[in-house]
């Protein structure tokens, strides 16, 4: 089977920059590439340098092909900025994608532009399309505040609804994902939950994270650490908050760790400056995730923090499933999947969105529960390996692109009979 994969932020680990989607797409096309199938990746080259060109250029990753077009991007852009890097691609890929054939075409949200390509190539070549959903376009940046104007909304929904009404099946990374899907029109039975993955190789609980605890001064306080983007989605305001009021506590066996990039960051830093909180560690960000392994492995919890609102809850964010993959326990205040997630497996803590005082507390229950935390961070492997595998979870996207690839032969071969 020939799979045209159309994923604009698709990485590879050695050169994943933080936050900008990780590595599940690099991961599952190596694996449907070793299971004998023709896979072709259109990307997004970041390279800044500009000794690339302006051209498509193609390099071989993991058995896949992936063709690149340099187009420049950042966390820190404005949404404008964002939105035109976003239709540069997807009008330039659409030719791309045309010119490749395939079997079946799988087009990767976000951003939600990703559908133009998508469905241009699939009508173009009568071939099916898998339209997968990791955020609720346009929703979730009408929530934040970011997509204001009311004809642009309307514009991005009905790409969002063509997108579904083009597509044979819909994949989403979550259950409030799923729902949001089969709301906009979707049927059940053309949309297959198959969530975020855990990395089991490079997030381990015997990677050694020494020396990066001692390179960040932890100590023998208690490190609570996130990792990834800092943006507005982010919420990380809240660790700050909760900083203020561990300090006002007078607890100094505590130490709250932001590691990463974005937008967030420069006003993160400088709150923490003005108000004095030494409880609060920034870590430079890294472009090598092996690194990132080892940071995640010098932590004794990790973090998944999210601004509080109701589109986010549905988020399937790679932080949480990188910490449960290092045999991390997990503090998260996003309520609903992701807390069930965590409590049900006795592998984590939920705090109460948006009440650092409920965080603190619940810091401190880490540490007062210090000796039990090995065995929650055990039942946090044992959870990674059981249910959020990527050999398991690549194996079911196959078995979706197999059965559209399938009836898209169907439908051609019915279409020359009548």
């Amino acid at each position: 089977m020939k799979i045209i994969y159309l994923h604009q932020y698709y990485n590879v680990p050695t050169k994943a920059g933080e936050g900008v989607g990780g590595t599940r797409s690099y991961e599952f096309s190596r694996r449907w590439a070793a299971a004998g199938h023709e896979v072709h990746v259109l990307a997004s080259d970041q390279d800044k340098s500009g000794k690339r060109g302006r051209d498509w250029h193609e390099t071989r990753e993991a058995g896949a092909t992936v063709h690149w077009l340099p187009v420049a991007y950042s966390n820190k852009m404005g949404f404008a900025a964002r939105v035109k890097a976003f239709i540069n691609f997807a009008l330039a890929a659409r030719k791309k994608a045309a010119s490749l054939g395939g079997d079946v075409i799988f087009a990767t949200s976000t951003p939600l532009t990703i559908a133009i390509p998508g469905i241009y190539a699939s009508k173009r070549n009568n071939i099916p399309l898998v339209f997968e959903v990791r955020d609720l376009w346009p929703e979730a940046p009408r929530q934040m505040g970011v997509l204001t104007n009311p004809v642009l909304f309307w514009l991005a929904r009905q790409l969002e609804l063509a997108a579904y009404r083009n597509a044979n099946y819909v994949i989403a990374l979550s259950p409030g994902m799923a729902d949001g899907v089969a709301a906009a029109g979707m049927p059940r039975e053309r949309i297959a939950m198959i969530p975020n993955s855990c990395d089991l190789e490079m997030f381990r609980p015997d990677v050694d994270g020494a020396a990066q605890r001692t390179r960040l001064g932890f100590g023998n306080r208690l490190a609570l650490l996130y990792f990834g983007t800092m943006g507005p989605a982010n919420g990380l305001d809240f660790v700050l908050d909760t900083a203020v009021e561990l300090k006002r506590r007078g607890e100094k066996q505590i130490v709250l760790v932001l590691h990463g990039d974005g937008k967030m960051r420069p006003h993160l830093e400088n709150r923490q400056r003005q108000e004095g909180l030494d409880n609060v560690v920034f870590s430079a960000p890294l472009s090598d995730k092996t690194k990132v392994a080892e940071i995640v492995a010098a932590a004794d919890v990790g973090l998944t923090i999210y601004k509080n609102l109701p589109i986010l809850h549905t988020c399937s964010p790679n932080k949480m499933f990188d910490t449960l993959a290092a045999g991390r326990p997990v503090l998260t205040n996003m309520p609903g999947w992701l807390a069930d997630t965590i409590t049900k497996n006795h592998c984590g803590v939920f705090v109460q969105p948006d009440q650092p005082k409920d965080f603190a507390d619940q810091a401190q229950w880490l540490l007062a529960q210090r000796a039990a935390l090995p065995e929650m961070g055990r039942q946090a492997r044992a959870l990674a390996e059981r249910e959020f595998a990527r050999d398991v979870l690549a194996r079911q996207l196959l078995t979706v692109l197999e059965r559209a690839a399938k009836e898209g032969r169907a439908a051609r071969r019915q279409s020359l009979v009548s």
